[in-house]
């Protein structure tokens, strides 16, 4: 636009309901109501050939925290361009080399190492290796949190689908392929039956009939501090990315440091998981592995057919092969990527473990997420070395520290809150008193208490600590992710039931599973937050050479 256009005016009136908590009320109100959830602008874009300047880009923010009545009035209140520009309420706008017009983003970032890089492969990066977690465009049917209900509905599905398959290749049998039915016309679209997709559609089309695998069952995690079971396959899935390389099997050993995605609103946060992850479970995540796996077989084949293997794994790269095993692991992290350390630090005796929690203690640095807010809401993170090996070491035990809280949480401590009617009520509870449909907050004089929290008609918290809340992922407290998965869910179009009960009962042999959980997690933020808080001053060693 700056090149097509002699001037730009943006009035920018903010209501982006995509974003969460804090930003969320910045964003003030929906000025469409309930028929919009984007951010609105008003833009006029004026083409003068005879102008003497070209691309002159101006900008009005309406501002913070506004209600839409606020903002419709002062709307009325400026009435024309002309009105911002008495009020001498134009910002006038320099796009930066990014063409960034507006969250700027700080020049120094491009000098640290990338996490990782898959469009220039010459280039060095701390991982060899990365990927988005599961999308499966099915959730419904390829998640649950009880094991049988999960095994009911995948073979079902893969049922119909057969059933709909051998239905359609019967119709074509006899015509030539441009005379076969149309599949969109022809297939039963029940979504109680059945989730299409693309790839089901292409399969059918194909004639592919598809069997269910009792190996697809896994354990993933789906959001923050939820583990749901997952059915992993190819197959059924829309897309797996890089996952069978990081997490191949439900035996899989494995770390993977998730990254908010780009473009993301939800604001920047870094989350460890040992089990499969989902695309979400940091918003549009990217998922960087302490180790990769790799299929002997698949290498063996590959190698004979001639074909190139270097563009994955370097032929000098360290690995550690178990020859009775099906897979060869490897570092996730690159030898030039430790060498970069190495080099900054070289009196130290730095791994490649030590480098993968120090990025993940950086990557909680406050200091960190605030200098780099902007770079990191439109790209993959940098590793900046800091300029004292000592703040190194601290924030790799940081790391470390943290990654034993959050792949642990379900071990932890419960934090001692108190219950509405004292603990000893409970003494005599069954599984069924333990039930939870949906935790909620309590009130106080019409106003959310969230020290308070209603976990079913028997039970209520009270007395959680406020600053557990301080601990946000993936855009909102770790608590309140608690709350809202911890539940029971009932999927409009397939009518399919999650019951976080089922994983309780089912999988943890526990009823008060999803109110220990809640507790821990207490104890998970509140330590947290202390590791982050007391984590170094980030002070860059100038040269990132």
């Amino acid at each position: 636009m700056a090149e097509e256009f002699s001037r730009v005016y943006v009035f920018h009136l903010r209501g982006n309901q995509r974003t969460s908590g804090e930003l969320s009320r910045k964003e003030g109100g929906k000025i469409f109501g309930s028929g919009s959830r984007a951010p609105i602008a008003i833009s006029i874009l004026i083409k003068n050939p005879k102008a003497a300047e070209h691309g002159q880009i101006y900008m009005h923010d309406i501002g913070d925290y506004l209600s839409r009545e606020d903002k419709l009035a002062k709307v009325n209140a400026f009435k024309s361009i002309d009105g911002i520009t008495k009020a001498n309420g134009w910002l006038p706008i320099t796009p930066d080399k990014h063409h960034d017009w507006v969250g700027q983003r700080d020049s120094s970032f491009s000098e640290f190492i990338s996490l990782g890089d898959k469009k220039d492969k010459g280039t060095v990066t701390v991982f060899e290796n990365y990927s988005s977690g599961v999308k499966t465009n099915r959730d419904a049917w390829c998640y649950n949190f009880s094991k049988n209900s999960l095994v009911h509905n995948m073979k079902n599905m893969i049922d119909f689908y057969n059933h709909e398959m051998l239905r359609y290749k019967a119709a074509c049998k006899g015509l030539t392929e441009e005379r076969y039915p149309d599949i969109n016309d022809f297939i039963n679209a029940d979504s109680t039956k059945i989730s299409w997709n693309r790839g089901f559609k292409n399969d059918l089309a194909r004639f592919v009939f598809h069997e269910y695998q009792e190996n697809g069952l896994v354990t993933g995690v789906y959001r923050p501090f939820t583990k749901n079971h997952v059915y992993f396959s190819k197959h059924m899935n829309d897309m797996i990315y890089q996952m069978p390389r990081i997490f191949p099997d439900a035996t899989a050993d494995n770390r993977v440091i998730c990254v908010t995605g780009r473009g993301e609103t939800v604001g920047f946060s870094a989350l460890i998981v040992d089990k499969l992850p989902n695309l979400h479970t940091i918003a549009s995540g990217q998922c960087f592995p302490l180790k990769l796996y790799e299929k002997n077989s698949a290498q063996d084949e590959s190698l004979n057919s001639g074909d190139v293997h270097d563009d994955l794994f370097e032929k000098n790269q360290k690995i550690s092969i178990n020859t009775d095993a099906e897979y060869t692991i490897k570092d996730g992290i690159t030898n030039a990527g430790l060498i970069h350390f190495q080099s900054a630090y070289p009196t130290e005796p730095i791994n490649k473990e030590d480098v993968f929690y120090y990025i993940y203690g950086l990557l909680h640095s406050e200091d960190y997420k605030k200098r780099y807010a902007d770079n990191l809401s439109k790209e993959l993170p940098r590793i900046p070395c800091v300029k004292k090996a000592s703040d190194f070491w601290t924030f790799s035990q940081a790391g470390r520290d943290l990654a034993e809280l959050h792949i642990n949480y379900e071990s932890v401590e419960s934090y001692p809150v108190n219950f509405a009617g004292g603990e000893l009520f409970m003494g005599n509870f069954s599984d069924a008193d333990y039930r939870v449909e949906q935790m909620k907050f309590g009130k106080k004089n019409k106003e959310t208490d969230k020290s308070t929290v209603i976990y079913n008609h028997k039970i209520t918290m009270t007395h959680i600590p406020l600053d557990a809340y301080e601990y946000v992922v993936n855009g909102k407290p770790a608590l309140e992710w608690v709350m809202e998965r911890q539940a029971v869910t009932r999927h409009k179009e397939s009518g399919i039931v999650n019951d976080a009960n089922n994983w309780a009962i089912e999988t943890m042999h526990d009823a008060a599973y999803p109110l220990i959980l809640f507790r821990r997690v207490i104890t998970v933020s509140l330590k947290t937050m202390e590791i982050v808080k007391n984590l170094p001053r980030l002070d860059i060693a100038v040269s990132q050479a």
